[in-house]
């Protein structure tokens, strides 16, 4: 049943279809159906994007009219906004989300998000006075000057397709910056939108392009491989991730990754409300696909028998309160793809092997629909080395560690190549505290806290990842720094 218009590709500032019309179908993760279909760009189509964005680039005043783009950022965040219903109802057909999802990470914070990008915006230092220096027996007056890098790459993931589309375009072009968006083959028309309204808005040609393709890496190869690209900015698995960065090698392109995560949520023995605590552990919303989403649990190993018994509790009372299309107070709904749902099975499936044990979940549901169901899985006896602790699920799976203080707990936290996210949870503020300071974690929550917002930088340590996103940070990673030497 076709429900989505059929996307287009936006290059040079029209809206088109792909060479020789092609397209590819959009399905629904909730029922398994085609609910619409995309344009499916060629290699020749790619050409045209980085031509057009390299032309805008080079040739137009984009880059140096700061008041002009904050403008036209401005126009095009205010038509996203006009759309909000419609928005979401493409996370919902196409990404999956359930209305709690739609509400937060997928289209609510994704424009709130936006509106903190736009307002740290005047924060950007583009000049710098050095001052003067006496050298070579001269005086020499020195300044620091930031500027866009060029066309950027952007390649998105399909998880929260909105919120990370504009992290990656209203950050570049806010910088300066001309952009081709490639958005993950799933979630095609969260990044089509952009071109149907940078159309509306009055975008000039070549500013912001928008390709959609059904292969998943044909396109994103021919972005960082082309040396007209001057920065690719990524958003994926780090396997991807690590891939991006040998191919561009060749031509010295700037990569700016965000990538997987495996992070801990330590509770601590002195938690203020111990089973509550434990309990919204539950890995569900969204069914677990989000990068700094954490699922692993660490608990003391004095209450760990306690924690098991309220998590029994907690996922058997969630039993029928998730998988519901139109009930507005559901946060869980299907994985994005039947790939998806057979690979987070065969985790669950591992972690069996591995000897941890099943204390609610486990299976896939087909009897909730034609869709990609698994259930809300929860594992405990995990210990840090087996691999469903180590590896990304990207699933709603949760594991549970015990341990022995809090230097063990500290131990186990950094036991991982990642280090994206992360929460800690006790009475003592200052122990808290000195906890989250010892994690080796881009972002750490401490009693709740919010680290996550978009005009905070977000990223990660070791292999989750290279440069942050939002906040003034996230708009300088698409700059330059020239330092200029002169004598009057």
């Amino acid at each position: 049943m076709t429900i989505l218009p059929e996307t287009k590709l936006y290059i040079g500032g029209e809206l088109r279809q792909a060479q020789g019309g092609r397209t590819y179908e959009n399905v629904n993760p909730w029922t398994g159906e085609v609910v619409g279909h995309a344009a499916d760009a060629s290699a020749q189509d790619v050409e045209d994007a980085i031509a057009a964005a390299r032309k805008a680039f080079d040739t137009t005043d984009w880059s140096t009219n700061h008041a002009k783009r904050y403008e036209l950022v401005k126009k095009l965040y205010d038509l996203f906004a006009a759309n909000k219903e419609r928005l979401g109802e493409l996370a919902r057909y196409e990404a999956g989300a359930s209305l709690v999802a739609v509400n937060r990470a997928q289209v609510g914070l994704a424009l709130e998000a936006w509106g903190d990008l736009m307002s740290v915006f005047p924060q950007v230092v583009w000049e710098r006075d050095r001052g003067t220096k006496e050298t070579y027996g001269f005086t020499t007056h020195r300044k620091t000057v930031n500027e866009a890098i060029g066309v950027v790459g952007a390649i998105t993931p399909w998880n929260v397709p909105l919120y990370v589309n504009a992290e990656k375009v209203v950050s570049a072009l806010l910088a300066g910056c001309t952009v081709i968006l490639k958005p993950a083959p799933d979630t095609p028309a969260l990044g089509a939108v952009f071109g149907e309204l940078a159309v509306e808005a009055g975008f000039p040609p070549g500013v912001l392009n928008v390709i959609t393709a059904s292969d998943p890496a044909e396109a994103g190869e021919l972005l960082v491989t082309d040396p007209r690209v001057d920065l690719i900015t990524f958003t994926g698995s780090t396997a991807i991730g690590k891939h991006i960065m040998r191919q561009g090698a060749e031509t010295m392109t700037r990569v700016f990754l965000e990538l997987g995560g495996k992070s801990v949520n330590i509770v601590l023995e002195d938690a203020p409300n111990f089973a509550q605590s434990v309990a919204q552990t539950m890995l569900v919303f969204h069914a677990g696909q989000g990068c700094a989403v954490q699922s692993r649990l660490l608990v003391p190993k004095s209450r760990y028998a306690e924690a098991e018994a309220i998590l029994t509790q907690a996922y058997k009372a969630f039993e029928d309160k998730w998988g519901h299309f139109d009930d507005p107070a559901c946060p869980m709904g299907p994985v994005i793809s039947k790939k998806q749902m057979e690979r987070v099975k065969a985790y669950i499936d591992l972690g069996v092997k591995e000897g941890a044990r099943l204390i609610a979940g486990g299976k896939l549901r087909p009897d909730m629909g034609a869709g990609w169901f698994v259930e809300p899985t929860c594992f405990v006896d995990v210990t840090n080395d087996m691999r469903i602790a180590q590896e990304e699920i990207f699933g709603p799976v949760l594991v549970v560690i015990p341990f022995e203080d809090d230097e063990d707990a500290i131990r186990i936290a950094n036991d991982s190549v990642y280090g994206l996210s992360g929460g800690v949870v006790s009475a003592d503020l200052d122990r808290a505290m000195k906890i989250a300071e010892r994690i080796r974690t881009g972002t750490i929550s401490v009693n709740g806290g919010v680290p996550i917002t978009g005009d905070l930088p977000f990223g990660g340590y070791k292999h989750s990842g290279i440069g942050r996103a939002w906040g003034v940070e996230g708009i300088e990673e698409y700059l330059e720094t020239k330092t200029i030497g002169y004598r009057k």
